[in-house]
Order: structure tokens, then sequence, then C-alpha cells
């Protein structure tokens, strides 16, 4: 079995819910995740700020 390239040490912080806080070794700011348009809607909640969904990033870096 071959090595792993590289290991990611993130911490996820669940801060008001929907927003959550990902710490990710090698980068001094969080990632901010939360929802906003259609998943606040599918969700039925209005959050105090709007967050990229965490389905955001996973699409942005395929795409990438």
């Amino acid at each position: 079995m071959s090595e792993p390239v590289a290991l990611t040490k993130i911490t996820i912080e669940q801060d008001k819910p929907p927003h959550r806080l990902a710490y990710i070794e090698g980068f001094e700011e969080p990632f901010h995740y939360g929802v906003h348009g259609g998943v606040k809607e599918f969700y039925g909640i209005e959050p105090e700020t709007e967050y990229p969904s965490t389905l955001d990033h996973i699409v942005s870096s395929a795409g990438g």
C-alpha cells in the first residue's frame, strides 16, 4: 500500500447554528460555513449572516 501524499489537520467549531468555523492547519484565518440562497430556503432558516455551504466548497473544488 502506498503512503499518503499529505494529511490535513482540521478542527470544526460549531458557532451559532448554522454557522461553523473550519480551522485548517497552515491557514491563519478560519473558513466560514453556513447557508445561503436555495439551501437556507430548503431548510427554512434565516441566518444572521450568509456564508457558503460545505456543498459550495465541494462543487468549487471539483470544478477547479
